[in-house]
């Protein structure tokens, strides 16, 4: 997925690396890390990376009543995680404008650097009935949508 960018605010440019150790839950019977856990580690590597920039997942849906909602997510799997590995999900803001922003995530090992995953998540901004709605322009920046609600970066 390539990162394309003009006149790219420093903020939502940013990547905000999370770091865990794989548990033996999250394996399966042949010791490796089962696949769907990358979706739950893609999430983790998500709130962190609002988290690091202000924002809060709770705080908007309670006072704006927005809500992110998962359109599509793509994993792709390049190399095993094993029990106790320590994990780095790196995570940014690939695309955004006031509809719809899509977050994208690399997945290493760090102990070696050695990838694991790549992948990446888009998400529609909806109301409390689900439907989608327009980002308040109070958040644009923390997703790099500019002033005038166009994408500033894709």
């Amino acid at each position: 997925m390539a990162n394309r960018s003009c006149d790219v605010d420093p903020v939502a440019a940013s990547v905000q690396e999370t770091r865990f150790r794989v548990r033996y839950a999250e394996t399966d019977q042949m010791g490796v890390v089962y696949y769907a856990n990358y979706l739950v580690w893609m999430e983790i590597g998500r709130v962190e990376y609002c988290r690091s920039i202000g924002l809060q997942y709770a705080e908007m849906e309670r006072l704006d009543k927005i809500l992110l909602t998962v359109a599509e997510a793509n994993c792709r799997y390049l190399s095993p995680a094993r029990y106790d590995e320590e994990i780095a999900v790196s995570t940014w803001v690939e695309r955004a404008h006031p509809r719809m922003v899509t977050f994208a995530y690399k997945m290493q090992s760090a102990a070696d650097g050695r990838l694991l995953a790549t992948g990446y998540s888009k998400h529609v901004f909806c109301g409390p009935d689900l439907r989608p709605v327009r980002l308040p322009e109070k958040y644009w920046r923390e997703f790099g949508i500019n002033g005038n609600g166009h994408l500033v970066h894709s």
